[in-house]
């Protein structure tokens, strides 16, 4: 962290840009830890109560990143950092760091947009909800060119946690950030149909959670497995095969359609299922639907192919990852 003895006025300024809850609480912290904080969003009346905490209100974006050490973008996706920064007429001479979210493609798009203009670019991806930004439970990515990683690490770690560098391809934070909202969506929208079922089927809610935090479980287990099985290119249905899932989803499908519940997420993995079997891989673990979605068939398809596993270096604070 920051350290608090340091006058304010010696202390690096940080720029926000995009003051949604992760914006504000991203300010908020700025202010907390006594750096000269500016802030810029499309509607300025978002600003107020943290102009009345100290922050300086920019009129422009291309303002708020003038004097700044190091800029945040934190606003709808990577098509309004680009549209928020279109007026800077000389490259500032801090870092701009996103943190808005996209895929990595766009994150690779915006560091080119970037390089064009003279703009020193990291990428990030938040992992964790606003709440946790200032404290040791907040978890944020980064990726992109070391140096300029290390540069700017002092004024990261003011927004408190784990900070994680993945290596110098800049999209390596978006990747990660979109593959675990994959599994968050697909793991909340299941959770919702499950409780639609248990609810048709006179379930109380709270007894049914009782049981159903006993299948999230499962999941820590069954993510190393997968990644294990992934790396190998092998796939030994040891607890359960793709076909007996297949045929407990149908059973789940028939279920929910037998009370009027929408089906189409379960026909869409029973599709996905059917697909597989269809292709031999009937007899393999739910690991291989993983390769088989990615339209790979060889293996080490792991993280360690995609990016650098973080090193414990690489790890700072006490935050969970």
């Amino acid at each position: 962290m920051t350290d608090n003895n340091v006058e304010p006025e010696r202390r690096p300024a940080i720029a926000i840009l995009g003051l949604g809850p992760m914006g504000r609480a991203l300010a908020a912290a700025a202010l907390a830890a006594g750096h000269p904080t500016v802030v810029w969003n499309r509607t300025p009346d978002k600003a107020e109560a943290l102009v009345a905490q100290g922050a300086m209100l920019a009129p422009t974006a291309a303002d708020a990143v003038g004097g700044a050490s190091v800029t945040i973008a934190c606003v709808l996706n990577y098509g309004a950092v680009r549209a928020s920064l279109a007026g800077l007429a000389d490259p500032p001479e801090g870092t701009l760091v996103n943190l808005s979210s996209g895929h990595a493609g766009e994150a690779r798009a915006l560091a080119s947009w970037a390089a064009q203009r003279g703009i020193n670019y990291l990428d990030g991806a938040i992992l964790t909800p606003a709440p946790t930004i200032g404290t040791g439970a907040a978890t944020i990515l980064y990726s992109g060119p070391q140096t300029l990683f290390h540069r700017s690490r002092p004024l990261l770690e003011t927004f408190g946690g784990t900070s994680i560098y993945l290596g110098e391809d800049i999209g390596v934070a978006s990747a990660y950030e979109m593959a675990l909202l994959d599994l968050f969506a697909m793991s909340v929208g299941g959770l919702a149909h499950a409780f639609a079922l248990a609810i048709a089927e006179g379930i109380e809610p709270a007894a049914f959670a009782r049981l159903a935090k006993g299948i999230g479980a499962l999941l820590p287990d069954l993510a190393d497995r997968f990644a294990d099985q992934l790396a190998a290119g092998r796939f030994p249905a040891d607890v359960s095969s793709i076909a007996s899932a297949g045929s407990a989803v149908a059973h789940v499908s028939d279920a929910a359609a037998a009370r009027g519940i929408d089906t189409t997420p379960l026909r869409a993995i029973q599709r996905i299922i059917g697909r597989a079997a269809a292709a031999g891989y009937g007899g393999d673990s739910y690991a291989r639907l993983a390769q088989f979605l990615a339209g790979t068939d060889h293996p080490g398809v792991s993280a360690e192919s995609a990016a650098p596993e973080p090193s414990q270096s690489a790890l700072r604070g006490a935050g969970p990852r």
